[in-house]
């Protein structure tokens, strides 16, 4: 089995919010480095909230507070139709496996919001729920003590560096507790 780490960067952060930007990567948990199947699209926010994803004060605030590269990389070019964003991911993760592992940052966040997204297009998510992979989780089981130092690689809060630097941390995870 393939997997894959996903991130969404949102305007909200409900189980409905409004994605701007999908960003996923292909790793081995047990490897080194992640493979050279990537995704990123942005997403036009308008046809987030269209499709009946929803916005948060809360985060649009936070979002202002972020880096200006954040803010650009993710904002800056308007992004696809949410509906055609999910087609090609869909199509990426066929590339990848029929129904790889698929990762992301919270039990309740990433995976669950792009459920969502497709559910309410009607499309079928490309990969089984038994599949859904908690990154946050697996982070979590190694102590701060024995907690290396970790650089975030590009961007924080751009949804393919975000989806790099977590499969990266997992990878290391992995390692460190001898998995």
């Amino acid at each position: 089995m393939k997997h894959v780490m996903l991130d969404l960067e949102t305007m909200g952060n409900g189980n409905r919010a409004a994605i701007v930007a999908i960003g996923a990567c292909e790793f081995n948990p047990i490897g080194s480095g992640v493979d050279s199947g990537q995704f990123y699209r942005r997403v036009a926010l308008k046809s987030s909230v269209d499709a009946g994803l929803i916005m948060d004060t809360d985060t649009v605030l936070w979002w202002l507070k972020q880096s200006y590269a954040a803010r650009v990389d993710t904002f800056e070019s308007g992004g696809v139709p949410l509906d055609y964003a999910l087609v090609e991911f869909t199509h990426w993760i066929g590339l990848v496996d029929k129904d790889p592992a698929v990762w992301g940052n919270g039990a309740t966040f990433d995976n669950v919001i792009i459920r969502s997204a497709f559910a309410a297009y009607g499309f079928n998510t490309p990969w089984s729920f038994r599949n859904d992979k908690c990154y946050r989780t697996v982070a979590n089981l190694l102590p701060a003590s024995r907690c290396p130092v970790f650089e975030h690689s590009g961007t924080a809060h751009n949804a393919l560096d975000d989806a790099i630097t977590q499969a990266l941390y997992l990878q290391r995870v992995y390692k460190e507790l001898g998995l």
